[in-house]
């Protein structure tokens, strides 16, 4: 938010959101309480600053086990820890309070029920600078480890019509109560038992898995947010009808030790692109180059778009 007030001050364009709606949004204990005055369903827990470890367990006995613990500013799978008991709570909050303090500069706790048979699924909204909001249907993104999204795949095989509607209502209505104006993400968990969804976070930037949604919309979210920024007119920027057309699926490829999946950064000696051009392939790396240790090891994305599911798949996987 400082870097858009600055660019603001400067008179420069900002490509993405306006620094009020990074600041609503960017702050997770802040951005359940806008949610919730925007009637979006959110998770049952403390939406609140937790004080220190007595405090964490009142919170969690309260709640009911299990718990999620969660640095308010947390972000890429860093600052979570479930809690099963009141043990697993004496062990996790100072570790998650002293990796939030380490990865964010901020020690800021929260505490909610960890929901059973999660599914992690996203909706993608896009504003202008108008005050129109609209969403472009979800994404799911429920293959992960260590908290970090693997595969990414839109539509998401879990939800029916009914569930996908309603998440995009309340993700535009959460869009709307910030003014945001920009690519974003209203990010929500839901029960793979009875589709019960709830909030989680809304990440306010174009996210690694945008891809997959412009296969399946055939809009291009990159041109969308900077015309938006541009003042343009979503009317002007998006179709008319937005529909979902086949499967798309994406897969990170990562840098890591397929022993323990821990970043392994060193030379890429074999880097070979999938031989069919069909498959979108977007990276920064070539063979022969570096991967650091500086950064996420991530180093390429992958994405397959088909008429169906499995053909999807199989077209990823060949």
């Amino acid at each position: 938010a400082e870097f858009a007030d600055r660019l603001l001050a400067e008179k420069i364009t900002f490509i993405g959101p306006n620094p009020h709606a990074i600041r609503a949004m960017g702050d997770k204990i802040e951005s359940k309480k806008a949610a919730q005055a925007a009637g979006v369903s959110c998770v049952p827990g403390f939406i609140g600053e937790i004080e220190g470890l007595e405090h964490a367990i009142q919170i969690a006995e309260e709640i009911g086990y299990p718990v999620m613990i969660k640095a308010s500013a947390g972000g890429g799978g860093k600052g979570i820890r479930v809690a099963y008991n009141r043990k697993e709570v004496e062990e996790g909050f100072p570790a998650v309070r002293a990796e939030a303090k380490g990865a964010f500069g901020d020690d800021r706790i929260f505490i909610e029920i960890f929901v059973t048979a999660p599914r992690h699924i996203e909706i993608q909204v896009m504003g202008d600078k108008h005050g129109n909001v609209v969403h472009l249907f979800e994404r799911e993104c429920s293959i992960q480890r260590r908290n970090q999204k693997v595969i990414e795949e839109a539509p998401s095989p879990l939800l029916d019509e009914k569930t996908r509607m309603a998440m995009g209502e309340q993700a535009c209505a959460l869009a709307r109560a910030v003014n945001y104006d920009s690519a974003g993400t209203v990010e929500f968990v839901v029960s793979g038992a009875d589709k019960s969804f709830f909030f989680l976070e809304m990440n306010t930037r174009l996210q690694v898995e945008h891809g997959v949604t412009e296969e399946v919309t055939g809009v291009d979210l990159v041109q969308a947010q900077i015309r938006s920024a541009a003042g343009e007119r979503l009317a002007d920027i998006l179709p008319a009808t937005i529909e979902v057309k086949g499967h798309a699926i994406q897969a990170r490829v990562y840098a890591e030790d397929p022993k323990n999946f821990f970043p392994s950064p060193g030379r890429l000696n074999v880097f070979r692109p999938p031989v069919d051009v069909s498959v979108r392939v977007e990276t920064g790396f070539a063979e022969g180059r570096d991967v650091t240790p500086y950064y996420d090891p991530m180093i390429a994305k992958v994405i397959a778009h088909a008429g169906t599911r499995p053909a999807a798949i199989d077209k990823l996987v060949g």
